[in-house]
């Protein structure tokens, strides 16, 4: 089971200078898609338990376009193991002129995790 969703980083997301976007909002895309996926299969938003691991490959940038996709790869009573990877799939190109923009031939992979979610039994409705 595979969720995706594709968002703009805006000026709001922008945390650092030059317009850098903080890596936690690749996490926050992350926990939306982990939401999706846990509707879908179990027919409540569950929780997000932990992390096991997050690696940050490539800047991201007020502007760019981040498609953040997410699948459950493994299944336990109340627990759902699930990946994630986030792609810049569109850049500004502000050189040309302000509102100038290109779709990446390759998308440029920034940000990679795997976790663990929980629904209770309780809650469950699949």
């Amino acid at each position: 089971m595979k969720a995706m969703i594709r968002v703009r980083m805006g000026s709001n997301d922008a945390h650092y200078g030059g317009n850098l976007v903080d890596g936690a909002k690749m996490l926050q895309l992350f926990g939306d898609v982990a939401t999706e996926l846990l509707i879908k299969h179990d027919g409540d938003e569950g929780l997000f338990k932990a992390y096991d691991n997050i690696e940050f490959l490539a800047p991201v940038y007020a502007g760019d376009y981040i498609e953040a996709v997410g699948e459950i790869v493994g299944f336990g009573n109340t627990s759902r193991k699930m990946v994630f990877e986030a792609r810049k799939v569109i850049i500004p190109l502000p050189d040309i002129n302000d509102s100038a923009a290109e779709f990446l031939a390759e998308p440029i992979v920034v940000c990679k995790a795997s976790g663990t979610c929980v629904v209770p039994k309780d809650k469950q409705r699949r």
